[in-house]
């Protein structure tokens, strides 16, 4: 079933038989400054405006919870919203307190209850705590609540998803571009749109701050709600391993589920690359309708069945959809024959770099069309296609060029330098970290896929979070040292990232590429338990702009 041949860690059915624009844009718009705050900060959740009220008893039976001994009875009790974070609890909400790493939710119970919190979810151990035992509301105990809390945040806004078409899209690579593809299409063709992603959520054209790729369970079901108030009919979704694994996207109906490509990535949280592909592949379980692959790897040939729309760009595998004659332009834009079901074909262009977009372009032509766009459409929002922090360019008067990347594990840091690479006049020199609390064993790959594809290579702080940043270079410098100088270019160490950019900015000369990776769209660096303003757009331009004012 699996690549290796390993069991799949997750009940999952068995299978049968990466990005942004190069074109400039504006530096000065392109990134909003937040001021220095918590990492714990997080913005409440938009919820809708009307709510039927739901009857615990009936939440009570269908999620097969019980409630505890000497627990207030859940007759003539309405539930009108559920949250997992006790500083967003509403009056007449449900509060999931689940099992966290650090801290159990029972124990900001009292908080719940104290903010209007009607009842309590949780688990046997959270029912024994002290803030949970006198909260003096119905108790739900469940075996496994935050696998049920999907399901039960569907049922109290009304199963949001049974009215959208929730089109997600899962894999390590690709995901954001994808989904940014697919939107741009659905856009072209009229309709009006939400996106739930990395870089941003969207409801109609208007941006929210995301906190997660893929929010938690009850903040979803409550923002497809407020989509659906809003118009939205069709929603692109980025939905991660972590939100597949831990349940966020339970209750969620996908008319599309599709897969992009699978590498290195996570397993700080996964324990290998087996468990990573069987989270990957709860999304092809049967809750999407129609599923789309990219089958030009093994992972994605393991999730096949008869019903596959099938997508390669690979010219020895057969696929439903695919693209050939590419040809790349000098600002980095791509044209392709784009080929569909049927021998329907079209030209078509994407102002995105590297052929792993093309792959992410076709993919998104096989999601819109099963969704009903035309062809004419499709092409025309490939062409359009704007991705914040995916191979964007940061220009302003240089003679070089200069892009911002959200690469930030081994093969998309080689994919990005590889068609930075086609496309080069002169050296490349890249500016990357590795961020802190993540897959500590990617870090000498990142640094050796960097070094054998720059001429120089600036190893820098990425977002260390809780740990020692010289301790993550260090790891990133024995992998890019590695290579040795007759494979790979000159690697230089310099911790603070404004530093790192700007360096790199005073080495470039004119045909030279300086890619800064790692942090894309981001508008903040964590560090110590803080995020600090930092945009990587921002500080780029600025060394750009002193370098030209030096030389004038």
């Amino acid at each position: 079933m699996w690549p290796s041949g390993a069991r799949s860690p997750y009940r999952v059915r068995a299978p049968g038989p990466a990005a942004g624009s190069l074109l400039a844009v504006s530096v000065s718009s392109s990134s909003s400054q937040v001021p220095e705050s918590p990492v714990k900060a997080v913005p409440a959740p938009p919820r809708p405006a009307r709510i039927d009220p739901v009857p615990l008893a009936t939440l009570l039976a269908r999620a097969d919870a019980r409630l505890i001994a000497g627990s207030p009875d859940a007759a003539g009790l309405t539930v009108t919203g559920t949250t997992l974070r006790a500083q967003h609890v509403l009056p007449g909400d449900l509060f999931a307190a689940l099992p966290g790493a650090r801290a159990h939710g029972a124990d900001f119970s009292d908080q719940a209850v104290a903010a209007g919190a009607v009842a309590v979810l949780t688990d046997a151990e959270g029912a024994e705590r002290p803030a949970l035992r006198d909260a003096g509301v119905p108790i739900l105990v469940h075996a496994d609540p935050r696998a049920a809390l999907g399901e039960i945040a569907a049922w109290i806004y009304g199963e949001p998803s049974l009215r959208l078409s929730v089109l997600g899209v899962t894999g390590t690579s690709g995901k954001t571009t994808t989904s940014y593809l697919v939107d741009a299409g659905l856009q072209a063709a009229g309709l009006t749109t939400g996106l739930i992603g990395t870089v941003e959520t969207r409801i109609a054209g208007e941006r929210l701050v995301s906190g997660f790729t893929t929010p938690e369970a009850p903040d979803l079901q409550a923002l497809l709600a407020v989509m659906l108030e809003r118009g939205v009919t069709h929603v692109p979704m980025e939905v991660s391993s972590h939100a597949l694994a831990l349940g966020r996207v339970n209750g969620t109906r996908f008319a599309v589920g599709a897969f992009t490509n699978l590498s290195q990535d996570h397993l700080d949280f996964h324990k290998d690359m087996q468990e990573y592909f069987a989270a990957k592949s709860l999304l092809f379980d049967g809750r999407a309708t129609t599923e789309v692959v990219v089958v030009d790897s093994a992972w994605g040939q393991a999730l096949l069945t008869p019903q596959t729309v099938t997508v390669s760009t690979d010219p020895g595998t057969e696929a439903a959809w695919k693209a050939t004659d590419l040809e790349a332009t000098a600002n980095g834009e791509q044209t392709f024959t784009l080929h569909g079901p049927d021998g329907v074909s079209a030209r078509a262009r994407i102002p995105l770099p590297g052929e792993f977009n093309v792959a992410n372009a076709v993919l998104a032509a096989a999601i819109l069309s099963t969704a009903g766009v035309s062809l004419e459409h499709i092409v025309t929002g490939l062409a359009e296609v704007q991705v914040p922090g995916r191979m964007e360019r940061v220009y302003v008067g240089q003679a070089f060029t200069a892009v911002v990347d959200y690469a930030h594990k081994p093969a998309a840091v080689a994919q990005g330098l590889d068609a930075l690479r086609a496309r080069a006049e002169g050296r490349i020199i890249t500016v990357l970290g590795c961020g802190g609390d993540r897959d500590t064993a990617k870090r000498p790959m990142m640094g050796e896929a960097a070094a054998r594809r720059s001429d120089v290579l600036i190893v820098t702080d990425d977002n260390p979070r809780s740990e020692d940043p010289a301790a993550i270079r260090a790891a990133m410098l024995a992998g890019a040292r590695a290579v040795g100088p007759a494979e790979g270019g000159e690697v230089i160490e310099i911790g603070d990232r404004r530093e790192a950019i700007e360096h790199a900015v005073a080495l470039a000369e004119p045909g030279d590429i300086v890619f800064v990776a790692g942090k894309g769209h981001e508008s903040g660096q964590e560090a110590g338990g803080v995020v600090h303003p930092f945009s990587d757009r921002d500080e780029l331009a600025a060394a750009i702009r002193n370098k030209l004012e030096v030389s004038v």
